[in-house]
């Protein structure tokens, strides 16, 4: 089972950037794809970008598609999410998240291990 932690939250202005870090244990790390999720109030969480394992292949919700970008670094076990012009829109607590499987190509509703999240407030 992954135990995952984000940092990095906080309250910005809209235009600015923030990156998002996600602290990963429990599993090998480089075995899993890693996902960014976020949920805005009185919304359903949503996905947000994922990476792979081995390609590091990504993809993103087109909400965020050229302004946010998730990368990884197995050396540390972290995934990250920059995230560039940010709006009001971009409001909501982000969470980092995994499948429960190792060499898995998960669907969005395959991530099962969630981070505690991290509050991101985006302020006009």
């Amino acid at each position: 089972q992954v135990q995952l932690v984000e940092s990095g939250g906080g309250l910005v202005q809209a235009g600015t950037s923030l990156r998002l870090s996600c602290l990963a244990s429990g599993g090998t790390f480089s075995n899993y794809y890693m996902a960014w999720f976020r949920q805005a109030p009185g919304k359903e969480r949503e996905f947000v970008a994922e990476i792979g394992y081995g390609d590091r292949s990504t993809k993103y919700a087109d909400s965020v598609k050229g302004r946010f970008y998730i990368s990884r670094d197995n050396g540390q076990n972290l995934v990250f999410l920059q995230m560039n012009r940010l709006t009001t829109e971009d409001t909501a607590v982000y969470y980092c998240a995994a499948p429960q499987r190792e060499y898995y190509i998960p669907t969005k509703t395959d991530y099962r291990n969630w981070g505690q999240g991290t509050q991101v407030t985006v302020s006009s």
